[in-house]
């Protein structure tokens, strides 16, 4: 009598391995949250503590209003980077539903905002009127945080961050664009950006980010199991970038937001590209 082997397939060993990356890629993204979200939020505390001690030094209602006011802003804040992080660290589903990039961008750029700023990278947005995408919000957001990152470091001595989105309705998708005004990519490195492993970083940055070459191989990945399509442009000394098309949610057909064109603060004046 033969016993039945445990060995198993070479097909359930891939999607094994390819499960492994998933949660591999999902703790890097943590990591970098992590590490992001931390100092935010030691910011925001301190702020909360500095004026909770005005409102107790000053008995006059016009200062205590103006103390209470600033805890509440940034007790709201604190709360919105937390409940952005709990999120991503919660979700661990593989389903696709309609989802509103308009708020998933705003989500990703609060937990990204402080490093922004620190780098001195104005971040412009540039939203049209777009139905909901069929996503994971989870995934969108590792390719999203994964992008920004990427132009935040494409630009040492700061720069600006466009994120575009509007509706394509002849093949009926959203198309999502990150640009940056960087030091872009040279022609013989841009065709092997998205190879597994390929970096053009010399290793982790200040912030301990980047170097591993995962980033965009797994970006790719991610956009594609979503039926969508990415592509990059760049020219040396003006910058990248990235366009995502991703499948609008068939069963929903009513805008996600209106127009809108809003620039952060920037911390220094900067060219146009």
């Amino acid at each position: 009598m033969t016993h039945a082997s445990h060995e198993l397939s070479p097909e359930a060993q891939i999607e094994i391995l390819e499960q492994q990356l998933e949660h591999a890629q999902r703790m890097a993204t943590l990591g970098d949250l992590m590490s992001t979200t931390t100092h935010e939020f030691n910011n925001l505390l301190m702020t909360i503590i500095n004026y909770a001690r005005l409102g107790l030094r000053n008995r006059d209602d016009a200062t205590r209003d103006k103390a209470l006011g600033k805890i509440l802003s940034a007790s709201e804040r604190a709360a919105r980077v937390t409940s952005t992080v709990l999120a991503v660290a919660r979700n661990r589903s593989h389903t696709f539903e309609p989802t509103d990039l308009v708020k998933l961008i705003d989500d990703t750029l609060v937990l990204l905002e402080r490093e922004m700023n620190k780098y001195r990278i104005a971040v412009e947005r540039e939203f049209e009127s777009v139905p909901l995408a069929r996503a994971n919000g989870n995934q969108i957001q590792q390719v999203l945080i994964n992008l920004l990152v990427n132009a935040r470091q494409a630009m040492p001595d700061g720069g600006r961050v466009i994120i575009r989105l509007r509706h394509d309705p002849q093949d009926n998708t959203v198309l999502l664009m990150i640009r940056d005004t960087g030091q872009g990519i040279a022609a013989e490195k841009l065709k092997q950006i998205f190879d597994p492993y390929f970096t053009t970083k010399s290793g982790p940055d200040e912030t301990g980010k980047g170097g591993t070459g995962i980033g965009l191989s797994a970006c790719r990945d991610i956009i594609e199991a979503h039926q969508g399509r990415i592509r990059v442009e760049s020219t040396m000394g003006r910058g990248t970038a990235f366009a995502i098309k991703l499948p609008v949610a068939t069963s929903v057909s009513s805008p996600a937001a209106a127009v809108i064109t809003t620039p952060s603060v920037a911390s220094s004046p900067l060219h146009p590209q």
